[in-house]
């Protein structure tokens, strides 16, 4: 707003009478005060203030001034309290995004922030995309695999997802128990790239035959879906498992075959309270 900070200035010094009150109450120099009043007095063309032994008294001009000068300042001094206000309340919109499979592992945090603070416009989005939170794509992240490492993100691990090796029911009955020891004539469930960057693949590069891979794809939810149905042997996460029944743990999950997750948000909004409070429910 052009003018606005002498227009303080003149309304300070109307309601002080001095330039020195007006000068300490503001914090500047007295020739600032000064200055101030001679840059308002030249853009609205005549005196505003009439000065005198005892200091400054307004002219009709600059009671004219004065009125218009005090509505703008109740309008700020209202605008301020309503963004103090807005800013100390869990409200508006929060953006969460990360993986789908990731969901089952936070669903439960973000059923009890949502149960807690109502007001809230909550907004999922499930995408193999990572938001770019420093683009307001998104306030919380939850990522998984190594570390972010982008500046001015806020980093917090979480827990990780582990993997253990499971069949189906179907399969054990059809093929036999498999013997960890000896996995020969089993068949199994693996991601395109055996050797890639999936958490087991160590293991099955290690473990398994290439010949012995009945089916190969790259989506996790289909392996899942393959290994439940008694395609082949295969890894599923330990949440996703305790809630099939038709499973055998054939190897239990471990932090040696494991993801690692982290919630990330932005250090500009970190610690606004509707972040805060969600993080909270996290923990």
């Amino acid at each position: 707003m052009k003018y606005w900070t002498e227009m303080r200035t003149a309304l300070t010094l109307a309601r002080t009478g001095t330039v020195s009150a007006a000068a300490s109450e503001l914090g500047v120099h007295r020739a600032t005060v000064n200055r101030h009043i001679d840059t308002l007095e030249a853009v609205f063309g005549g005196a505003l203030f009439q000065r005198h032994a005892r200091g400054y008294s307004l002219t009709e001009a600059g009671q004219d001034m004065l009125e218009v000068a005090s509505r703008v300042d109740e309008m700020l001094g209202e605008l301020q309290g309503r963004s103090l206000t807005r800013s100390s309340q869990v409200s508006g919109k929060l953006i969460v995004t990360a993986i789908a499979g990731v969901a089952p592992r936070i669903m439960e945090a973000i059923a009890a922030f949502r149960s807690a603070h109502p007001g809230i416009d909550l907004e999922f989005r499930a995408d193999n995309q990572l938001a770019r939170l420093e683009y307001g794509e998104a306030h919380i992240a939850v990522r998984t695999g190594p570390k972010p490492t982008e500046l001015d993100y806020v980093v917090r691990p979480y827990r990780p997802i582990r993997f253990g090796l499971y069949a189906s029911k179907a399969y054990v009955e059809r093929e036999g128990m498999p013997d960890l020891a000896n996995l020969g004539g089993h068949q199994f469930v693996a991601p395109m790239q055996a050797t890639g960057s999936s958490p087991y693949a160590a293991w099955l590069s290690k473990h398994v035959d290439p010949a012995a891979f009945a089916m190969r794809t790259n989506d996790y939810a289909v392996r899942r879906i393959a290994i439940c149905h008694g395609i082949g042997i295969g890894f599923i996460d330990d949440q996703e498992a305790q809630f099939v029944d038709n499973l055998v743990e054939l190897m239990p999950p471990s932090d040696d075959i494991a993801i690692e997750m982290w919630v990330v948000t932005h250090v500009d909004l970190h610690r606004s309270p509707k972040i805060q409070a969600f993080l909270e429910f996290l923990k």
